[in-house]
């Protein structure tokens, strides 16, 4: 599995979220400026080409769904990523967004909390 570019990452995200949807739906979830249909289209046919999505035929049209989970693509490209930059310590990393603001107090006590939870 090759890593995706940084559109491709958002399309994905999209049918993430969406669960199954046509490509006009995907486009409606993507962020302003949105791209083309035909440009949404296009990426959808290579990222099934690169088996991320399979699809249904409804004719002259297709309905996508995920091939890959979002927690399958995490483990394989964003969990080795954040254990090279710091150093393999969860706490280097909530630290790290800590300090530079971008994770809030209220969302510490959300992450706390679900460490909680997994571990009863």
């Amino acid at each position: 599995m090759k890593r995706l570019s940084e559109k491709e990452e958002t399309l994905m995200q999209a049918v993430w979220k969406l669960k199954k949807a046509f490509v006009k739906e995907v486009r409606d979830e993507l962020p302003d400026p949105k791209p083309h249909i035909n440009t949404v289209s296009t990426m959808m046919r290579r990222l099934a080409d690169k088996g991320f999505l399979k699809f249904e035929d409804f004719g002259s049209t297709y309905r996508y769904a995920a091939a890959v989970s979002k927690m399958e693509y995490t483990r394989k490209f964003v969990t080795p990523l954040l254990a090279g930059l710091f150093g393999n310590s969860m706490k280097n990393v909530v630290s790290f967004f800590a300090e530079e603001d971008e994770v809030s107090l209220d969302e510490l006590k959300e992450i706390i909390k679900m460490i909680e939870d997994k571990s009863k």
